[in-house]
């Protein structure tokens, strides 16, 4: 018997834009839109359509976009088509900041308080560290094992923070520390032969130790939201493991700002737990392409415009 999960994108695929057919076609997505800037007091949704580019990708406008386009998409399903996320799925999952979009999605947050908290998420991560300090990096052709002695050597090396941030899988994992300490990393990932090593173009230094202020933060921030038990289990980013329990949700998304997000870790263990087909919600197809890179039998699909809706209902 064929398993589904779902699956929802992190920061990186939000664009200008992203989710304007799905809301120029149907009133649910647009009724998303509206939930979202009611919570936020703000006008997300013309930043959404709008732009501009420089400021939707702010870390705390892109997370609350993100997670509205996912839902919008996810409730155009549900409104238009009859999904049931308990009925016609197994699994959640997201990347990062995709882990409230899942968890949201399963009915364990209410929408008003995801948007709201992940806007504060956003804010937290970017005033962790001051402007310039850290960076994360890219290491492509990679396996986990060799980024982790990378970053170990270059934060002996430097006496900086450097550790593996995303193991993202298919032979790209993410570094993220201090800059000096990344920049180091970079440096030892070419002397050791690998494929490339990339500087990213981030505004601060994810899910690594330096986060630990925005992961107080959001101590704070989650302890006064409810957290309710979703309607199927969420694959957590840094244990890769399915998880129902609202009091192990709540204390793992604390654990995910500093944590390693466990990206591969999390598509074998769908696979392994008989998923046979991931489906990504929401902007782009970052996720879809991660995923075939991981493992080619699992079928995958990206849901994010109109046209996507309806191929992938006729297949419910």
């Amino acid at each position: 018997m064929s398993k589904r999960a779902l699956v929802f994108p992190g920061q990186g695929s939000q664009a200008v834009g992203m989710g304007g057919e799905l809301a120029d076609a149907f009133t649910s997505a647009r009724e998303v839109l509206e939930e979202a800037d009611d919570a936020l007091k703000d006008r997300l949704s013309r930043l959404i359509r709008e732009g501009p580019p420089e400021t939707l990708t702010l870390t705390e406008n892109a997370q609350p976009a993100l997670l509205t386009t996912s839902i919008a998409v996810l409730r155009v399903l549900e409104r238009e088509g009859g999904f049931d996320v308990s009925r016609h799925a197994e699994f959640v999952a997201g990347h990062s900041l995709g882990e409230y979009s899942a968890l949201t999605g399963a009915g364990a947050l209410a929408l008003a308080d995801a948007v709201r908290i992940v806007r504060r998420r956003g804010r937290a991560m970017q005033e962790a560290t001051p402007a310039g300090t850290g960076a994360m990096a890219a290491l492509l052709g990679a396996e986990l094992d060799q980024a982790q002695a990378i970053a170990a050597d270059a934060a002996a090396e430097t006496k900086l923070v450097c550790g593996v941030a995303n193991d993202n899988g298919g032979g790209q994992v993410v570094v993220s520390g201090a800059k000096a300490a990344v920049e180091r990393a970079v440096a030892l990932a070419a002397e050791r032969g690998l494929k490339r090593a990339i500087m990213l173009p981030v505004s601060a230094p994810f899910h690594c130790p330096l986060m630990q202020p925005a992961a107080d933060v959001m101590a704070e921030a989650l302890g006064a939201i409810a957290v309710a038990v979703p309607s199927v289990p969420v694959v957590a980013n840094v244990t890769a493991a399915p998880v129902r329990d609202p009091e192990t949700i709540r204390r793992l998304l604390i654990e995910q700002v500093t944590g390693m997000v466990r990206w591969r870790e999390t598509v074998l263990r769908l696979k392994e737990d008989g998923v046979t087909e991931i489906v990504e919600l929401g902007a782009g197809k970052v996720l879809a392409g991660l995923v075939r890179r991981i493992d080619r039998d699992i079928e995958v699909r990206s849901v994010g415009t109109p046209a996507d809706v309806e191929a992938f209902l006729k297949t419910i």
